[in-house]
């Protein structure tokens, strides 16, 4: 079976054990940010486009059926996460100056900045709402941490741009942030709503957290080494807002003077020519290699997080999802 023939099978197993539940997050995602302003009503049908396959909620509900069954509250949670991580893409596009997402415009690139953040906030506000409406005050404290989470992870990265001394360490605490948070939140409360015990909450947290690393390290590559067909986004998008990424880490730490100092020259210089340049460097270096290897690093800990888990269906579909979020198939 093609790697892209194996990850549609894994998407309709994974639909055939949470689809049901995705289906009422989603309305309750449509019903909690129902406006009666036709403006609104436009930003909304229009994001909706590029929300993507769901990885966070489906986390969750994966992580629920693991450990307990799926519950009435964690329709209400997959909403809540979506909403916030569609919130922290509309805002991720006004900082990166982005026009698409997923071959469609983007909501600053079809109206405004001034939408973008608006909108943003909208959608942040609608989920700490929903996650009110839950009995237990839980789920609002463990969003909200992982929020202020994110936003260090992604000030963090604002900070460093164009820091060519930037430390792998510093790299990785920045991807667990802006990252792997809300993936590492999205299996604790799965589990926990679930009636899990600490220790299987705890080993399903490190499960998302371990899994959004290896994510973001891929989604790394693929600016790098990616088609625009697959992406549907301009490559090159970290070098031109100058974020350095594992694999310019790594090329910078490992490679001699001549090299490092024409990296430095070329990263000074965002344009085309120079991101042209620079891709053939790291493709001919092992530097994409290396991040590959770590990427696999962190899908084997996420694996191994699971082995708390008795059988059962969704927790071999948590184990294959590791396998095709490295690569980006999933």
């Amino acid at each position: 079976m093609s790697e892209n023939l194996a990850g549609q099978d894994l998407l309709v197993r994974v639909g055939e054990v949470v689809g049901d539940a995705l289906l009422g997050a989603e309305r309750v995602f449509i019903e909690e940010l129902s406006s009666s302003h036709a403006y609104v009503t436009d930003v909304l049908d229009h994001a909706a486009r590029f929300r993507g396959k769901r990885l966070r909620p489906t986390l969750l509900l994966l992580s629920a059926a693991a450990t307990g069954g799926i519950k009435k509250d964690h329709e209400v949670l997959a909403a809540v996460l979506e909403m916030i991580h569609t919130a922290t893409l509309v805002h991720d596009d006004v900082l990166d100056e982005a026009e698409t997402r997923r071959h469609v415009a983007t909501v600053n690139g079809r109206w405004n900045n001034e939408t973008s953040v608006l909108f943003g906030d909208y959608l942040f506000t609608h989920a700490f709402h929903l996650a009110s409406s839950l009995e237990s005050t839980l789920a609002c404290r463990l969003i909200g941490r992982a929020t202020n989470i994110v936003c260090e992870g992604e000030l963090t990265q604002i900070h460093e741009r164009g820091n060519l001394d930037l430390a792998e360490q510093t790299y990785f605490q920045i991807i667990d942030g802006k990252t792997a948070e809300l993936c590492a939140s999205s299996c604790h409360l799965g589990a926990h709503f679930a009636g899990a015990d600490e220790a299987v909450t705890q080993s399903l947290e490190s499960y998302g957290r371990s899994l959004g690393v290896a994510f973001q390290i891929a989604d790394d590559m693929l600016d790098i080494a990616g088609s625009e067909q697959e992406t549907g986004k301009s490559l090159g998008s970290d070098f031109r807002k100058q974020k350095l990424t594992l694999p310019l880490i790594h090329l910078l730490r490992t490679s001699n003077a001549q090299t490092a100092s024409r990296v430095r020259e070329l990263f000074s210089e965002p344009n085309a020519a120079s991101w042209a340049e620079l891709a053939q460097l790291l493709e001919d270096s092992n530097s994409m290699e290396y991040a590959r290897r770590r990427a696999e690093e962190y899908t084997a800990r996420a694996r191994a997080e699971l082995e708390s888990l008795e059988d059962s269906t969704a927790k071999q579909l948590l184990e294959e999802i590791t396998e095709f979020v490295a690569d980006r198939s999933f």
